[in-house]
């Protein structure tokens, strides 16, 4: 290990008195720079309040680089010739809605909310600046793929990685006399498709274990919230089609219970984010035989889906029931797109029919 931590409560500081070559977008940087240290300051991202902590940091010694952040929450893992540091920022905290379900959320809205996950990956080998570039685009890439395929609710997606930062370290080659000719200089002979997927494997598990020191999950009444469905909406959506039935706060309360019961059944959540992700991959034309376009006539998986919801929760009879919330689209389920619309009659269907039952 050729760098120093050095800690404060207002920064946090990665030195090498060797030196380190450095391709960044950090706050106070020039993109490529020869630097000691790598300032981590926690101020606004301002590049004159960050300068001027970065230098009170270093007290004037030794050339630097810095990043604004509003949270010094870090971790480390190394790999051999490998170290990453990963940065975490966090505004959203998971909280309980029953005794059984849980839900993100934020005590600043989810407006103003924001998750970032930043890197700083040093790589104990003298490496040229045209790889060093190739292997900032690699992190970039692999954390964008990595992120998309963890599939997190919509509205998580959009507060994730605003702002977050990345620099890319590894160590400069032997001065000839008092100079450094960094074009003509002699770098390591390395194997770039080895050390591709090392740096692509130490991000993604990065990334796995900043979300579990963060202890942040994500659940079913998540996934509602992404797609603006919210428990009061199902149970008056589930009253519009009562007939000869007094509709009280009384009835409105079982409703509501038996629709968070039903969400503790692994089935119905596995069968609600099937018709959500199938949902996705139809509509978003990711799937080369289906157009969803052409509303076909023999598609009826969405029936099947909301039939199967309808089934699970209550039986047989709320298979009937189930036809009827599908062809009237009662409330907010007139509003959902064509499989979701199914899916949410289907869990309408069986609820009612259950409280129907008692």
């Amino acid at each position: 290990m050729k760098f120093n931590i050095i800690k404060k409560d207002y920064g946090i500081c990665i030195n090498n008195p060797n030196h380190f070559l450095a391709f960044s977008d950090f706050t106070v940087s020039d993109g490529i720079d020869i630097i000691e240290n790598v300032n981590i300051i926690k101020s606004k991202n301002e590049y004159g309040v960050t300068a001027k902590r970065a230098e009170t940091f270093n007290k004037s010694q030794g050339a630097y680089i810095a990043q604004a952040t509003d949270s010094l929450d870090y971790f480390t893992n190394s790999y051999d010739d490998l170290t990453l540091f990963t940065f975490m920022s966090n505004d959203l905290v998971v909280e309980d809605f029953t005794g059984s379900l849980q839900v993100v959320n934020s005590p600043k809205g989810f407006v103003d909310a924001k998750i970032n996950l930043s890197h700083v990956l040093y790589i104990d080998k003298i490496i040229s600046p045209k790889d060093l570039l190739k292997i900032f685009k690699l992190v970039t890439a692999t954390k964008a793929k990595t992120l998309a395929n963890m599939a997190l609710p919509l509205h998580v997606q959009y507060i994730l990685n605003t702002d977050d930062f990345l620099a890319v370290l590894v160590n400069l080659p032997e001065k000839n006399g008092d100079t450094l000719d960094i074009n003509n200089a002699l770098f390591d002979d390395i194997d770039f498709n080895e050390l591709k997927v090392r740096i692509a494997d130490a991000i993604e598990i990065s990334l796995e274990d900043a979300f579990k020191k963060l202890d942040l999950t994500f659940g079913i009444l998540d996934y509602f919230v992404s797609e603006g469905i919210l428990i009061g909406d199902l149970v008056d959506a589930g009253m519009e089609l009562l007939e000869d039935i007094e509709v009280t706060d009384e009835l409105k309360n079982k409703m509501r219970t038996q629709i968070l019961k039903s969400l503790t059944d692994i089935n119905v959540v596995a069968l609600l984010v099937s018709a959500m992700r199938t949902e996705q991959d139809l509509t978003g034309n990711r799937i080369r035989e289906v157009d969803m376009g052409d509303n076909p006539a023999h598609f009826y998986a969405d029936d099947v889906l909301g039939i199967a919801i309808s089934n699970q929760i209550a039986g047989t009879n709320a298979t009937f029931n189930f036809k009827r919330y599908a062809e009237a689209k009662p409330g907010i389920i007139y509003g959902l797109p064509p499989i979701l619309d199914d899916a949410f009659a289907g869990l309408i269907a069986g609820c009612m029919s259950k409280i129907l039952e008692e």
